[in-house]
């Protein structure tokens, strides 16, 4: 990724470990990951020879881009110009990686914000048992589009509410969606049966 430092950032950067940048648009410093717990973690700052500009070179905690890809440099103009299709796969993990962004906002407001109304994402972080009840509700309530033979539609409806209440157990297990797609991505070279019979060894 791309971003702006001045001097304050650089020094947090070096102090913390932490990419840290400053915010043009909002005169403040600002460390990546802050709010989506993907943090670069730094193990070497780099200057170029003109000493302008510099390269932190760090391990990230999760996907870079708040677009859910790796790094933020995943468009080849050359292939950009020989098609306009969007993809679909960057703009599955846009939505979720963006829902996980907000849901962790609201994580955070829980714990220093005292007053107003909450939101109801911020209802179900601070009861575990209402979280758990609307999971069972929505999962018997996806399972009905199948059982009553409902349409399209209401199935994706449903599914989205599944969906986004699990993800809310996610962040209440300090578990980053990121982690359920490893687990995924290293089931595809197994079939179910073998993954289930792994499980039970270990």
């Amino acid at each position: 990724m791309q971003g702006f430092a001045n001097k304050e950032a650089l020094a947090k950067t070096i102090s913390t470990r932490k990419a840290t940048f400053f915010s043009r648009s909002r005169s403040s410093l600002w460390t990546k990951g802050e709010t989506s717990m993907n943090f670069i973690n730094v193990h070497d700052i780099f200057l170029d020879c003109d000493h302008d500009s510099i390269i932190y070179l760090g391990k990230p905690d999760g996907p870079t881009c708040h677009t859910g890809a790796e790094t933020c440099y995943y468009t080849s103009v050359y292939d950009a110009l020989q098609s306009s299709k969007p993809n679909e796969g960057r703009q599955v993990m846009t939505t979720l990686y963006s829902l996980e962004d907000t849901i962790s906002r609201r994580h955070e407001e829980k714990v220093t914000d005292g007053g107003g109304k909450p939101s109801w994402t911020k209802k179900l972080l601070l009861d575990n048992q209402l979280l758990c009840s609307k999971i069972r509700e929505e999962a018997g309530e996806l399972i009905q589009t199948l059982l009553e033979n409902e349409d399209q539609s209401r199935a994706a409806s449903e599914m989205a509410d599944l969906l986004y209440h699990a993800m809310v157990l996610l962040r209440v297990k300090d578990v980053k969606m990121e982690q359920v797609l490893e687990v995924l991505r290293k089931r595809f070279s197994q079939s179910g049966i073998e993954e289930k019979a792994s499980r039970n060894k270990s």
